[in-house]
């Protein structure tokens, strides 16, 4: 039987450190991965609502940011980040190889 986990973890992608929250319950069936571009983040209350609706049902969450706390301070000035989708794409890319 594995050990219910919960921590705040940083997901290596690219070469730079993204912010998580890992839940995985006893008896996990499946993984769900949350990511957060700018705007929201892994400390969203409404998708920590919905996570813990997965985690009771026996489902992992991995809530992530796809930004770091420097580029988003930039995104929130310029908003080009938020919509770079091939930059977006690599981060989620590389969290599902994590």
């Amino acid at each position: 039987m594995v050990e219910k986990i919960t921590k705040e973890i940083q997901v290596q992608v690219g070469g730079v450190k993204l912010g998580a929250y890992l839940h995985i319950p006893e008896q996990a069936k499946g993984i769900v991965l949350f990511a957060h571009g700018s705007g929201s983040s892994r400390r969203s209350t409404r998708n920590q609502f919905v996570a813990k609706f997965l985690q009771d049902a026996n489902i992992a969450t991995l809530l992530m940011d796809l930004l770091t706390t420097d580029e988003e301070k930039i995104d929130l000035v310029t908003q080009e980040l938020r919509f770079d989708i091939p930059f977006l794409s690599d981060r989620l890319l590389g969290a599902t190889e994590w």
